[in-house]
């Protein structure tokens, strides 16, 4: 059985997320949506409501799992969770280069686990959850943030802005 982990804060998932878990879940036989905790970042989303709002934006399948990682490198993790592939969206050159370091050390750590990258589509390319929260609050924000998430992370970003 074809085993990855495909990890990221997802503070907030974003229609990019999706279209990499839509991959992952062509690509392999089981996917592990994991919310890792960078203790460099500060969250908008707690990380039970980020696994709420993947829960909610994503079809239910019986070959997908979303869960929480503290305190460990992914792909330990990986390891964990029998998982012979760590998945990765590549969407910049600057995204190439961290990951392509990753790689590397990961393979170091786990010879056995394999670093897939994958490339989103050009509508999609930039898109990135920093980039999705720094369009909240200028007169219109609304109708430009729609097609960059879920509806349920519209509605919970929304929420959250008029908090």
């Amino acid at each position: 059985m074809r085993i990855a982990v495909y990890a990221g804060s997802f503070d907030p998932p974003t229609n990019g997320h999706l279209w990499m878990i839509e991959r992952g879940l062509e690509l392999f036989d089981r996917l592990i949506v994991a919310i890792g905790t960078n203790p460099e970042k500060s969250y908008s989303f707690s990380v039970a409501d980020r696994l709420k709002l993947l829960g909610l934006s994503l079809p239910p399948s019986d070959r997908m799992t979303i869960a929480h990682f503290d305190n460990r490198y992914l792909v330990d993790y990986a390891k964990e969770q029998n998982a012979a592939y760590i998945l990765r969206g590549v969407r910049t050159s600057d995204d190439y280069e961290y990951e392509r370091v990753m790689r590397h050390i990961n393979a170091d750590l786990a010879p056995d686990v394999t670093t897939i990258f994958l490339m989103p589509p050009r509508d999609i390319a930039e898109l990135s959850s920093s980039m999705v929260k720094s369009l909240i609050g200028p007169a219109g924000w609304e109708n430009t943030l729609r097609r960059y998430v879920p509806p349920p992370v519209f509605e919970a970003l929304a929420k959250h802005e008029s908090a």
